[in-house]
């Protein structure tokens, strides 16, 4: 066996470090037939485990099997075969050090210059449907982080590769460098190492606590970069995008983008809310089709009807002004007759998300506008029940307001009896309500203007400091279709000279949670003038 003094340049680490041993070991197998290749062209020894040294065997490469290395078998089905001595001595030892080369000597170990380690899949297998337990917790790799975080502490003299994107650099490099790489380079791969298992651990461990009932005490997200985008909020702030790491599948960051410019800040920010508000509205009881039109996060229209295009065309004229530059979504699929209506004289959309759209109704928006955003978000609809605020120096954590209303539990306090009608109608208010920025009020009811039952939004007034700014807004975005409306309020009324702003505007239901020490003001105000008043028990703010 050559001795470990021949088999490397054990001297003290230096800018430039020859790769003359390479350990591969990896879930994802693609270029790996052609990396080990071009490692064997640079007389690099190739040493593998279990399915990746039969790969690289199959292709004619010579390879050394890992047990020939540690004297040991692989064994419990591949959870142990690289956890030994001769594997991590061979990564951790400090060349530069007499006492770690004379240690190797003793010991019969040979340094380990490159490693190539991908590490088990689980977060594509915990996303799978029907995932059991038992295979999850197959897919959490020991060995392979094990080798990653033991190369990537010893960068100084290994080099360690995570990620098959990361292949092309390293030839590259051991190209310009006569099979050597530098320092720069290593430093660089060692710390996207150490986020790569800094994300995966912190993966696992939020699978593991999914059913917790208690937040934990710590709490270690993980997201993985998408793109930069053009800039943030205003153009003088940096952005990018990220996706949560392990997150199922069917969130606005998993929707295909079939045309148009690419997104925004705002852009994804707003499309987001408008999708989430539009599934939302396709789940209250009696809602065939829904659509609705947003603008900086708030619904300015909003629709349910028997048909896609009427609703599209409902929401749209809930604020034609707002609506024009708005986000569109869409709780089904997009047909032509859909398409004619959003391509009208007058209009104008910056994004369009829905689950998809017919070839014929595609074509006619793409022709309309050449940088219209357009978005097929798919059927999936993921179960996300948290979501996280930054704020300086932390974050804040909450359950999402995912409540769908449910008129039978609510409190007829005061005024005529409801129809079923208007409950139904309130039922939906309430949805596109709770998206509002707080404080909100807004007026809607059944279409006046529809041979159909469409439920739309009439008028919003939200991101006010105080209620009655809401309700006058409310009241001047609906005009003379408050005449006969429900309104409903996301909180509690503290007086009774928002309700009197409603009244005198002519709506005919009042919703709201109630709970403020003066209800029985806003209830005799009703009762007085026959105005049905509803209490839900249910706030919903939103900042």
């Amino acid at each position: 066996m050559t001795s470990p003094a021949n088999a490397s340049a054990i001297t003290p680490a230096s800018d430039l470090v020859k790769i003359t041993r390479a350990l591969l070991s990896v879930s994802d197998k693609t270029g790996i037939v052609e990396l080990a290749r071009a490692l064997h062209a640079l007389n690099i020894e190739i040493i593998s485990t279990g399915g990746t040294a039969k790969t690289i065997e199959n292709a004619g490469i010579p390879v050394i099997p890992i047990d020939q290395v540690t004297n040991f078998p692989e064994m419990m089905d591949g959870r142990v075969k690289t956890l030994h001595p001769n594997i991590h001595g061979g990564l951790l030892a400090r060349r530069d050090l007499p006492e770690h080369v004379q240690s190797m000597t003793d010991h019969n170990i040979k340094p380990i210059d490159l490693v190539i380690v991908n590490l088990y899949p689980f977060e594509s297998t915990i996303t799978k449907p029907g995932v059991t337990e038992s295979q999850a917790i197959e897919q959490i790799d020991i060995g392979g982080p094990s080798m990653v975080r033991s190369a990537a502490k010893n960068h100084a003299s290994v080099t360690i590769v995570t990620d098959p994107s990361q292949y092309e650099s390293l030839l590259n490099e051991l190209d310009a460098n006569d099979g050597q790489t530098s320092f720069p380079l290593r430093k660089n791969l060692a710390a996207q190492a150490f986020l790569q298992t800094a994300s995966y651990d912190a993966m696992i461990a939020q699978w593991m606590t999914r059913n917790d009932t208690d937040t934990p005490s710590t709490l270690t997200l993980s997201y993985r970069k998408i793109d930069n985008l053009r800039y943030g909020e205003n153009p003088h702030q940096s952005a990018a995008s990220y996706r949560t790491i392990g997150s199922p599948k069917g969130t606005l960051l998993d929707a295909q983008q079939l045309h148009g410019k690419p997104l925004s800040f705002n852009n994804l920010n707003d499309a987001s809310a408008a999708l989430e508000t539009c599934r939302a509205m396709a789940k209250v009881q009696g809602a065939q089709h829904a659509a609705i039109v947003l603008k900086h996060t708030n619904p300015c229209g909003a629709a349910s009807a028997s048909t896609n295009a009427h609703a599209i065309d409902r929401a749209i004229a809930g604020d034609p002004m707002a609506a024009f530059g708005g986000i569109l979504a869409s709780s089904t699929q997009i047909d032509y007759a859909s398409a004619q209506r959003i391509t009208d004289d007058g209009t104008f959309f910056e994004v369009i998300i829905a689950p998809s759209y017919a070839p014929d109704a595609l074509e006619l928006l793409q022709q309309r506008w050449k940088n219209l955003r357009i978005l097929a978000a798919g059927n999936d609809i993921p179960q996300i029940t948290t979501e996280t605020k930054f704020i300086p120096g932390g974050l804040l954590v909450q359950d999402r307001d995912l409540t769908i209303p449910n008129p039978a539990h609510w409190t007829h306090a005061a005024g005529p009896a409801p129809t079923d009608d208007q409950l139904e109608a309130a039922a939906m208010l309430e949805t596109i309500g709770r998206a509002l920025s707080s404080n909100a009020v807004l007026l809607g009811g059944i279409d006046p203007d529809s041979d159909s039952d469409s439920v739309r939004l009439f008028g919003a007034g939200a991101g006010q400091m105080d209620r009655v700014a809401s309700c006058l807004g409310a009241v001047r975005k609906a005009g003379e279709l408050a005449k006969g409306s429900i309104a409903l309020s996301d909180a509690f009324f503290p007086f009774p000279d928002g309700p009197q702003i409603l009244i005198d505007a002519g709506v005919s239901m009042i919703v709201h949670p109630g709970g403020s020490k003066r209800d029985d003001e806003t209830f005799e105000l009703c009762a007085k003038h026959k105005v049905t008043c509803m209490t839900t028990s249910i706030r919903h703010f939103r900042h």
